[in-house]
């Protein structure tokens, strides 16, 4: 029961989030007359509050309830939602999209411990974990859907109903996990060494931390393969994708919301069916799979720019063979990620390599403002073909780290051995 109720929390989330995200770039950048570069640094904005969240979420996490860290997160995300709406600058509007990605992001490590406590087995994991992205996936579809019809792109304040959607679907999710976590046992044991986490995490600095995560060869491949990964895609999906469909391929602003909410259809069709296919699949060959699929995806715009009768129906095309990808994706790196965090450290571990994930990812937008905005769009999608091959080798030589290795053995590593180490 717990577990469905997380996965409704995050779906509720994001269909808020879904009613804003499609059109937040072209808000600021035309709507409001703020220009393209505030527009990305908006996005760049809502990465770094994340990149500073994430760390602090996943640390307290370890430390104190995860249900406290994940409610109390969202309460934030929901007030940087409502401050969107009386956003009536550049720099009012840029703040309340950090304070957007501090609350969102400093909620997902928290979320990922909660799952490992209250679902046992590495199997049921995988599927709650996909679950939990199909909510998402399902609650963006059905918040770009509605967006299209409440969303005014050609007044001031054409998107205070998406602002308004968000920050009270943040609130619900939030009390969500609230009912969920009624009852729920203050620790918990797992394979992953859960027990006690509290104690342990307590005792160790970050310093430490990111030492011990740096000491195992499994891990770095595995950050590498986080951060190329993001870089190839979730750090274009918000603004760079989009301003590459406006400048680039001069698609229409609803193209990009129909693009957004085929990726999420395409992901809802498919992710079960996936995870059922690829059960018996290790986590770094999917990652592989993830990098190849993600590197045809960038060529296949690259073949858009060439064909301009064809340049919207294959860019809704590439959001859909995007999402093809995700459905691998996002059901193994958590987990991944989780079963190699030494002892004690999950919720930290996970925070870091989120930080590292949106701290890159926060590069994307400027990159893309900067290149696209220099007409340079060739050089925009040779740089994430060349990203894409380099997850993919990322992911193969993290295939061969873990050749051969226990599931045990990372979790085995003490705190206190590797701190004499």
């Amino acid at each position: 029961m717990r577990a469905r109720l997380l996965i409704l929390a995050s779906a509720i989330a994001m269909l808020g989030w879904g009613t804003v995200l499609p059109y937040q770039y072209a808000y600021a950048a035309n709507t409001r007359g703020w220009g393209s570069l505030a527009a990305a640094a908006a996005s760049s904005l809502f990465s770094v509050g994340a990149l500073l969240a994430a760390p602090v979420g996943g640390r307290l996490a370890d430390r104190v309830s995860p249900v406290a860290v994940a409610v109390g997160a969202k309460l934030v995300a929901a007030v940087g939602a409502a401050g969107l709406i009386v956003a009536g600058s550049p720099a009012t509007f840029l703040l309340g999209m950090f304070v957007f990605g501090v609350g969102i992001t400093a909620a997902n490590p928290a979320q990922t411990v909660l799952v490992l406590r209250w679902v046992g087995g590495g199997e049921s994991r995988r599927r709650v974990f996909a679950w939990q992205f199909t909510g998402q996936a399902l609650g963006m579809a059905v918040g770009a859907f509605v967006a299209g019809y409440v969303v005014d792109l050609d007044r001031a304040n054409g998107m205070w109903p998406a602002f308004a959607t968000a920050a009270a679907g943040f609130v619900a999710s939030a009390l969500l996990i609230l009912t969920a976590g009624r009852g729920a046992p203050a620790s918990a044991t797992d394979e992953l060494g859960a027990e006690a986490a509290s104690e342990a995490s307590g005792k160790v600095a970050t310093a430490t931390a990111l030492r011990l995560i740096w000491a195992s060869p499994a891990l770095r491949w595995t950050a590498l393969v986080t951060v190329t990964l993001a870089l190839g895609f979730y750090a274009q999906f918000e603004s760079g994708l989009p301003a590459y469909a406006l400048t680039v391929l001069s698609v229409e602003e609803t193209v990009i919301g129909l693009a957004a909410a085929v990726n999420c259809v395409v992901i809802i069709a498919l992710q079960m069916v996936v995870v059922r296919l690829t059960a018996n699949r290790g986590a770094p060959t999917l990652l592989m799979g993830v990098a190849g699929i993600w590197t045809v995806s960038w060529v296949l715009l690259a073949f858009a720019s060439h064909t301009p009768g064809l340049a919207a129906a294959l860019f809704v095309t590439t959001f859909g063979v995007f999402a093809v990808g995700e459905t691998m994706y996002a059901p193994v790196l958590n987990p991944l990620t989780a079963s190699l965090a030494p002892q004690g450290m999950v919720g930290t571990t996970l925070g870091i390599f989120t930080a590292l994930q949106t701290g890159f990812s926060a590069v994307g937008p400027l990159v893309a403002g900067v290149v696209l905005g220099a007409g340079l769009g060739g050089i925009f999608v040779g740089l994430h073909v060349a990203v894409s091959v380099l997850a993919l080798f990322a992911a193969w030589r993290l295939r061969r780290s873990l050749h051969g290795r226990t599931a045990t053995a990372p979790a085995a590593v003490p705190v206190d051995a590797a701190l004499a180490a």
